[in-house]
């Protein structure tokens, strides 16, 4: 028998805001997080800016030697957590630890201690190495460090499919909880990647824009796109089946329903022609959800800001809905936090969350000029006041990764 899984709890770490009530009030504002990059001295490198998290000091959210012990995307996904199951209201007496499980996941890991260890052996030999490298830099860590603060002794796993890994978590923790091998689990992504040779290798791969101007760098779907603009933090939710939900009084935000995850077999950074694999993806969703395409009244688009992944997607929502797919409302909130990449599928995720509980489709700022290819309703600029009773989140990755959800707002 098949389990109704649904979102209890929501956390978030954003270059809009700090926390999930920050976050959305920068959505719904309008508010864009993107600015120069402070990470690190960018003299020498064509991209300058990104969507930093602001004021953030780790010893704000941790004692020195643990900040000194996690790599920031650990920390990202610790705070997120941390926040998530503080909304969930899930503790150790109304909940079974040992059926809570964490899949939380990350497009690179660690790349920050990665380029900090690497230097340290180049100039002063191997032995200076720090015996943390290795734990806090491979791609688990953010799930494992998770599972080990928050207690959760079920399943811990990281799937790593580059910019869908957030929203393949989620979806796969949605179909453990679905088929009864968890009652809660901890889902969505981390990413911190705004470092050096991050931005480097963005940046000759043709993937970022190199514009100094913050208001027309992220703006998705606009003719003037050419690149995405690179964005760090976390975003996590807390799935949990129905009846347990039920049992403990919890607060619920709406209903998973349905999950689509197909691959390209095309091209390790483009996207199918046409959109094609996007497109199966957005179909399975659907289907999972045992509904039509014209009952979906909100898509969080990828919406990356990149020429081809927009213009593909467009196709994709075209080929996957037909006619309905002029009455659908979407958006990209990339315009207000860059690419979080494997943390990109947490936030939309919470983004999408939030706008059926407060009936409210975020808007695509930044929009100004038309593409004759792009040809959807972006709800530019503004959002709009509408009742959501089905909302999907597109994610596309490098490899040719696609994963899509479908969330529904909540009915007895």
């Amino acid at each position: 028998m098949e389990r109704r899984v649904v979102i209890t709890g929501l956390g978030a770490i954003t270059p809009i805001g700090n926390n999930v009530e920050e976050f959305w009030d920068g959505i719904k504002s309008g508010r864009c997080g993107i600015d120069k990059i402070k990470n690190f001295d960018t003299s020498n490198f064509k991209v300058k800016i990104a969507g930093e998290v602001k004021n953030y000091n780790p010893e704000d959210y941790f004692d020195r030697r643990s900040a000194r012990r996690l790599d920031k995307y650990s920390q990202f996904a610790i705070i997120a957590a941390k926040e998530a199951m503080k909304d969930s209201k899930i503790t150790k007496e109304n909940t079974d630890m040992n059926k809570v499980g964490v899949l939380i996941s990350s497009g690179i890991g660690g790349l920050g201690t990665i380029e900090k260890e690497n230097k340290i052996m180049l100039e002063k030999g191997p032995d200076r190495v720090s015996p943390m490298y290795i734990p806090m830099s491979i791609v688990n860590m953010a799930a494992g460090n998770v599972a080990i603060e928050i207690g959760a002794k079920g399943e811990s796993i990281s799937i790593v499919t580059a910019c869908s890994s957030g929203t393949h978590s989620i979806g796969e923790a949605y179909r453990m909880i679905k088929h009864g091998y968890e009652d809660v689990i901890f889902a969505g992504g981390s990413e911190a990647s705004i470092t050096p040779s991050g931005v480097a290798g963005f940046t000759n791969i043709k993937a970022l824009n190199t514009t100094e101007d913050v208001t027309r760098a992220s703006i998705p779907f606009d003719k003037e796109r050419n690149g995405f603009v690179i964005g760090e933090g976390a975003g996590i939710l807390v799935l949990e089946e129905y009846k347990h939900a039920k049992k403990r009084g919890a607060k619920i935000y709406a209903e998973v329903v349905g999950y689509g995850a197909t691959s390209d077999a095309y091209h390790i950074t483009s996207p199918a022609p046409e959109g094609e694999g996007a497109a199966r993806a957005i179909t399975r969703a659907i289907e999972d959800a045992k509904i039509k395409p014209e009952e979906i009244t909100y898509i969080n688009a990828h919406g990356t800001s990149t020429h081809l992944n927009d213009s593909c997607e467009t196709m994709a929502v075209k080929k996957a809905f037909n006619e309905a797919s002029k009455n659908v409302m979407m958006s990209s909130t990339k315009g207000n936090t860059g690419h979080l990449l494997g943390a990109a599928g947490g936030i939309e995720a919470v983004v999408c969350a939030k706008a059926i509980e407060d009936s409210f489709v975020p808007p695509t700022i930044g929009y100004k000029v038309p593409d004759e290819e792009c040809d959807l309703n972006y709800t530019p600029n503004k959002g709009v006041e509408r009742d959501i009773k089905y909302a999907l989140s597109n994610t596309l990755g490098f490899g040719g990764h696609n994963a899509v959800l479908c969330l529904k707002k909540w009915e007895d």
